[in-house]
């Protein structure tokens, strides 16, 4: 069928008419347009909509044979009304100006197109669209005082007209891309943009987009990217930006936008973001975003009805359960006043929140802060970065999995009196790194499973919670470690934890390290508690001394690395079961002083008598072939042993102890060390025979019972042929477990009777200690 075409004025580029005349001087922002650029709506559309079919508008020739309909320049009187139309008609307008919206509701065009136009609304539920809908540069402003310029109308606003949504595309099918660059959007009072379910084919695109009023996309599924770089959108008593179930099968891009050269503009909210359930088959991009909630927390109602946000009162962002293929890129100069929540979310990638700050409001009642970054229960494939983050607010990652490496490191992280970064339970497969870091509340790493380091280097943490129960300024109770947990220091800087560090229960396959460490205790009196912790080796060498107590209760280490600051904590160490199997630098077989040095760090430490820390000594210096040494620490255990019985009772029985003390270790030490007992069995037997030999008995008054045999008397008046010999008397006298045959048959008197009783006496300790000497010599060598 033939074509016909019609004419109006100034309907050709650059506002000239089709015979060429002067183009007509048009501002579409303006409110007064002049008569002679105005057209009506219902002349525009009468040749379209004509029975017949005839007279349809194509102004500037295509190469294709597609009908377009433009108009420029011009001021559109009247509703354009094409609701239902059923046209393959290409609609494009460019410096236009509508007296009410368009109207292209389940209608099904070709294309629509709007550049640099001004609109009081656009109605768009359920349209179809076989090429890109766009709105370029546009704005579009709905005056709430004209009923009938709105677009949708609140059920419970009807009587007064309220418009819903300034630009409504609920429900559109666009075979092509939603473009809506530059475009800006006034409707405060409702919804900006209303685009529930739309189905893109290509993307959507709406670079420095600027909307006052909810822009809402939920459900939107885009064949391409969705960019929003460089928008604006303000909507401080709900929801910015709600894009709840969003499917994006490229990225979801909300970064700077860097098209004009030298004034980059930042992707800004006020409001919260809301984008739960969304699924981003690509990257999902807020670099350098600026995200800001309603500070006094008046939040509308409406906005708090789809999830349990009593938990984070100052959401930001909210994407908890979306599943992210890509990476998430929240870093690199983000602003967030409010919590950026993803909870339960999967990351194909990595997590990069490098260069961010994230600060939330601080409540006047407990808890003071609430959380900054929230992430419990999420999923990361990749790496989760956090270099120079800056955050006011928890830091909260429980039960998450990273199978990559958590980098945290020259953060700014404070949530004082509360745990400021808390990963409970949480897998990580490669390096927890907290380092440099300064942090003012509690690191919680409580149950975490790490699979190579966990490394603090040069963090300081300070104002931890105030709880006796949880007062730590580090806790890494049950952490299981495969390679080492580093609090060390290196450089200038230095690791420190004002409250406290708690390892309870902690395995480290590798190396506990506390090398350069500042400790101090909280109101729990504990500076360091590695009860029960486990390692191959511990290095316990703090650059000062602890201010509070050391336990290491049942800890277990294959080495141990110290110093003298530790064993000198002002609450004193707690050893009982501690277990170590070698010291890092062996002591020589001839350092006396060192040992002599390391029993006095052992008193000190315990602030009292305890056996178990001194037979843990000996043990690893026996094992280690030190035998020497190893006796000469239980010999200092028994004199300390005795010192403390002395100590518990009265003058009077202390002063026994203390001299029967004194006995044992001059003599025999305490008997571990026999050779002195043999020393002093061979001078009394000295001392016995010059005794006995030259000294005389007297039993002539009693001739009767007794024979005088030399300067003796015999017991038996039979042993006749007996032999006096002094020597034997004396050995018989000091061997009192064995009997030679000649303490049984002389007479002793007077003084002599006492000696030879004091000799047995001696004879009894000096022969039990060589015996049990030899005893522990034998099996020593009979273990090894």
């Amino acid at each position: 069928m033939p074509t016909k075409w019609r004419r109006i004025p100034g309907g050709g580029p650059d506002g000239a008419d089709a015979d060429n005349q002067a183009p007509v001087d048009f501002d579409p922002f303006d409110p007064d347009p002049p008569e002679a650029a105005t057209v009506d709506a219902e002349d525009l559309l009468r040749p379209l909509l004509e029975p017949d079919g005839r007279g349809l508008l194509r102004w500037r020739r295509q190469a294709s044979n597609a009908p377009i309909l433009q108009l420029e320049n011009r001021f559109v009187r009247g509703k354009l009304d094409l609701r239902a139309a059923d046209l393959m008609v290409l609609f494009r307008f460019e410096n236009c100006r509508f007296e009410f919206p368009p109207d292209v509701r389940e209608a099904n065009l070709l294309g629509l197109s709007f550049r640099r136009c001004w609109l009081p609304g656009l109605k768009a539920r359920n349209f179809r669209s076989l090429n890109d809908v766009r709105l370029i540069r546009c704005r579009v402003e709905v005056d709430t005082s004209r009923p009938d310029q709105g677009t949708d109308v609140l059920t419970s606003q009807t009587d007064r007209g309220v418009p819903n949504a300034a630009v409504n595309l609920t429900d559109a099918v666009v075979k092509g891309t939603v473009i809506l660059t530059g475009t800006r959007i006034n409707h405060p009072s409702g919804k900006a943009l209303q685009a529930d379910r739309l189905d893109v084919t290509g993307a959507f695109l709406a670079y420095r987009l600027t909307a006052e009023g909810e822009v809402r996309i939920p459900g939107l599924k885009a064949g391409g990217n969705v960019n929003f770089s460089g928008a604006r959108l303000t909507n401080p008593k709900g929801f910015a930006l709600n894009g709840n179930g969003i499917a994006v099968s490229g990225s979801l891009l909300c970064e700077v936008d860097n098209y004009r050269p030298g004034a980059p503009r930042p992707f800004s909210t006020e409001g919260m973001v809301y984008m739960p359930s969304m699924r981003v088959a690509g990257d999902l991009v807020f670099r350098g975003a600026q995200l800001a909630v309603d500070p006094s927390g008046e939040i509308a109602v409406d906005a708090w009805k789809t999830g349990d946000w009593y938990v984070d009162p100052h959401p930001a962002f909210i994407a908890d359960r979306m599943h992210v293929e890509g990476n998430v890129e929240m870093g690199d100069g983000l602003r967030a006043t409010g919590t950026l929540r993803m909870v339960n979310t999967h990351v194909g990638g990595s997590l990069r929140l490098a260069g961010a700050k994230v600060t939330v409001p601080r409540n006047l009642e407990p808890p003071y802060m609430d959380r900054a970054i929230h992430l419990d229960g999420s999923e990361i494939n990749g790496d989760l970065e956090g270099s120079k983050l800056r955050t006011q607010g928890q830091f909260r990652l429980a039960d998450v999995t990273v199978r990559g490496n958590v980098f945290v490191r020259e953060a700014r992280l404070s949530h004082p009196s509360r745990d400021v970064f808390s990963a409970r339970r949480s897998h990580v497969s490669g390096n927890l790194m907290l380092s440099a870091c300064r942090m003012r509340g509690t690191i919680r790493l409580q149950g975490m499973t790490v699979g190579g380091s966990i490394d603090m280097q040069n963090t300081a943490v300070s104002d931890p919670e105030p709880e006796d129960s949880a007062d730590w300024a580090v806790d890494l109770r049950s952490v299981q470690v495969a390679r080492s947990v580093l609090l060390h220091s290196e450089g200038a800087d230095s690791f420190s934890a004002e409250g406290g560090v708690t390892l309870d229960g902690a395995v480290i396959k590798r190396k506990l390290c506390l090398a350069g460490s500042s400790l101090s205790a909280g109101k729990n009196g504990l500076a360091l508690d590695a009860g029960d912790t486990v390692a191959e080796e511990f290095e316990l060498t703090p650059a000062e001394v602890p201010d509070g107590r050391v336990s290491l209760r049942g800890a277990q280490c294959g080495t141990l690395h110290d110093n003298e600051q530790l064993w000198y904590a002002t609450g004193g160490v707690e050893l009982e079961d501690f277990r170590y199997e070698a010291l890092d630098s062996p002591v020589p077989l001839k350092d006396d002083q060192q040992i002599e040095l390391r029993l006095s760090w052992l008193r000190h430490a315990m602030r009292g008598y305890r056996p178990g820390p001194y037979d843990q000594f000996a043990a690893m210096l026996r094992a280690s072939g030190n035998e020497e040494h190893a006796d000469t620490v239980l010999m200092r255990k028994q004199q300390y042993r005795y010192e403390a019985l002395g100590s518990g009772y009265r003058w009077f029985f202390g002063g026994g102890v203390r001299l029967w003390s004194w006995l044992q270790r001059w003599m025999v030490g305490y008997g571990y060390r026999p050779v002195r007992a043999l020393a002093w069995l061979l001078a009394l037997l000295v001392l016995g025979s010059l005794w006995f030999g030259l000294g005389s008995d007297d039993c002539a008054d009693d001739a009767e019972r007794f024979v005088v045999h030399g300067e003796r008397c015999a017991v038996n008046m039979d042993d006749t042929g007996l032999e006096w010999n002094p020597v034997l008397y004396t050995v018989d006298l000091l061997v009192p477990i064995a009997d030679f045959g000649n303490k049984g048959r002389w007479h002793m008197a007077g003084v002599d009777k006492w000696v030879a009783t004091g000799f047995i006496a001696m004879g009894w300790v000096l022969v039990t200690t060589v015996a049990a000497g030899v005893t522990r010599t034998l099996r020593r060598n009979s273990a090894n």
